[in-house]
């Protein structure tokens, strides 16, 4: 097995650019414990990360900015639906570090849930980093469009850096391979053993960098993806994948295959489920946590009744990673 110390020194030869507000916190949900009557519950509270509100995007940005700038990019690219958390933290990082941002911003794939779905949450604060918006129809070409985006910047004299949807490339996912020896460290340090770790999973990057991580430094904790696009398989599928590429870049092993669990992303991503809205609800009231309907909601939702199907023993530590994304409950307030 790979030590904290050589996963660290791998991880260390990589450039990064520091953005994020770490180790964020871990934290004992000792009232949902109780309500639940299950395992106990910790939370991992990513939503903490601090940049533009925060998420566990700027992770990810912290080693793909740190090659745009070492690349000597004047401009970043990237693209994700209306109200996409990596975009809001891609036009915040952007913002911190004085480069320009331009957003292919995907209209379409989720219904407008509120008259003004198009306007607050996270596309309000895309506008107020100052990224440039250029509103694409999901069912578009939506790679050529960006792909024509580029050219055009390019033809401007401008220097600009794509980063992938969701920041899910190999680099992107090591900022989870950091994550997970980040929570490694923390449960030595507090001498706190966790069992099973429990999160949403979409664009494979964060489930990706925490199974090479884990794999490499606690194999022992098992991993479990909700699935929050209402595509497991292709889920699962992207997280190997890049579980794989991540892996290689760093020279560890890849990790076993992955957990990606179907069933709580309803009939669609970004597609609210009463199961969420109720889960959404009890964080709030019994932990005073805000999760987002489109990924922690349902991941929490998940996690809920995972421990009211006895998927867990009663002695087990179970700790839900909260990947942030608060802002987009804005634009989903009238199911609350």
């Amino acid at each position: 097995m790979t030590t904290i110390e050589q996963l660290a020194a791998r991880l260390g030869r990589l450039p990064r650019v520091p953005l994020a507000h770490l180790p964020t916190p871990v934290e004992k949900m000792e009232r949902l414990t109780a309500h639940l009557g299950g395992p106990t519950l910790w939370i991992k509270r990513d939503d903490c990360t601090g940049l533009g509100l925060g998420g566990n995007k700027v992770r990810k940005l912290e080693f793909l900015l740190a090659d745009a700038l070492m690349q000597r990019a004047d401009t970043v690219v990237t693209g994700g639906v209306v109200q996409s958390n990596h975009i809001r933290q891609t036009a915040a990082a952007a913002a911190k570090l004085g480069l320009e941002c331009h957003l292919a911003v995907m209209t379409g794939r989720v219904p407008d849930i509120d008259p003004d779905y198009g306007e607050t949450g996270n596309i309000l604060l895309d506008r107020l980093f100052g990224a440039h918006c250029v509103f694409v129809d999901w069912k578009s070409n939506r790679n050529a469009v960006i792909a024509a985006l580029i050219e055009g910047l390019k033809s401007r004299g401008k220097r600009p850096y794509m980063v992938a949807y969701g920041g899910s490339s190999a680099l992107g996912a090591c900022g989870f391979v950091a994550a997970a020896m980040e929570l490694v460290q923390q449960l030595d340090d507090g001498d706190l053993r966790i069992t099973h770790i429990v999160h949403a999973s979409g664009s494979a990057g964060t489930q990706a960098g925490l199974a090479v991580g884990l794999a490499a430094t606690a194999p022992e904790i098992e991993l479990i993806g909700i699935d929050v696009d209402a595509e497991p398989e292709r889920v699962r599928a992207d997280v190997e994948r890049l579980a794989r590429q991540t892996a290689d870049m760093l020279g560890v092993a890849a990790p076993a295959p992955v957990t990606v669990l179907p069933g709580y992303a309803g009939s669609g991503y970004g597609v609210p489920t009463e199961a969420m809205v109720d889960a959404v609800r009890l964080g709030a009231r019994l932990e005073g946590l805000v999760l987002d309907p489109v990924y922690s909601g349902k991941g929490f939702a998940g996690l809920i009744d995972l421990v009211r199907r006895d998927r867990f023993k009663p002695e087990d530590n179970v700790l839900f990673w909260h990947t942030g994304g608060a802002p987009g409950l804005f634009a989903y307030r009238s199911f609350f």
